[in-house]
């Protein structure tokens, strides 16, 4: 059974490399597009009001086989393989390749080489730019923008705990299919926080739980370490030592630290029981 989420395939229409696998009416190669926009909603269908099941941001590659000539393009994100209609004025032909990526949890991108002026965007962590030179304190970008340096690394380049980077997205308000300061996700937080820290991770819990790390014993679970990873039915926090995790949730509605047992028994309240703890 093929998983909805990343296959492009419809009864319509299907992606050219899945012939042979699934059935459709016909099979499109499909056209690379970037994400000029600094986050794009992926949406579960082609409409303004339909569930957010992820979001794009800047600079990353999406592969699109359809449009519906009212605004939305339906596609396979190059990174994380997800499918879902984002809108067509998202997209950019692609550009340059890009070199570098935003570190900071936010940055700006200003018009020229001042922090004076109006910025032309914000841009979210992990963030992908094609920066071809650098101006003193700006790093400057394919299209003109300048970004302050301190917020942009190479793309080669790896934060060494990214549980670190899960922490700084403490007090971000929780939103459903969101992945950025403004908004995140269970499996947003930790899906970006991995990423930073060099390692592929796919977007949601349940991918997550299937697709990372091994599952720790009864014995293990009573000792967690910095970075495990605890699984519940559609949700997952991330330890940060053996008694507190970090996580987006939708009860405090915000990204919070929590006394993991605090938090096991107040979901365990609610209905739902942890399924695996994970160590990568």
């Amino acid at each position: 059974m093929h998983d909805p989420r990343l296959t492009p395939a419809r009864d319509d229409l299907a992606a050219k490399y899945l012939e042979g696998k699934v059935k459709a009416a016909r099979f499109v190669d499909g056209e690379a597009f970037e994400v000029f926009e600094a986050t794009a909603p992926l949406r579960r269908a082609p409409a303004a009001d339909a569930e957010m099941m992820t979001q794009a941001l800047k600079g990353e590659r999406i592969t699109i086989y359809d449009r519906n000539g009212e605004g939305w393009a339906w596609g396979q994100l190059a990174d994380d393989g997800y499918v879902g209609w984002i809108p067509d004025v998202a997209l950019f032909r692609v550009g340059a390749a890009p070199t570098h990526k935003v570190t900071a949890l936010r940055t700006f991108a200003f018009p020229g080489p001042s922090i004076k002026l109006p910025p032309v965007d914000g841009l979210a962590m992990g963030s992908k730019i094609a920066v071809v030179r650098e101006d003193n304190l700006f790093a400057v970008t394919h299209e003109g923008w300048y970004l302050p340096r301190q917020h942009v690394g190479r793309l080669e380049v790896m934060a060494q705990d990214f549980v670190a980077i899960a922490e700084q997205f403490v007090g971000t308000p929780y939103l459903w299919g969101g992945k950025s300061s403004l908004g995140i996700d269970c499996s947003g937080l930790v899906q970006i926080a991995l990423t930073a820290a060099g390692t592929g991770c796919p977007r949601d819990s349940d991918m997550q739980q299937d697709g990372l790390g091994r599952e720790l014993t009864a014995a293990e679970t009573k000792h967690l370490q910095r970075g495990d990873l605890v699984f519940w039915k559609g949700h997952v926090a991330i330890a940060r030592d053996a008694t507190t995790i970090v996580h987006a949730n939708a009860h405090h509605m915000a990204t919070v630290v929590e006394n993991t047992q605090a938090a096991i028994a107040r979901i365990k309240a609610a209905g739902s029981e942890v399924t695996a703890i994970k160590r990568l």
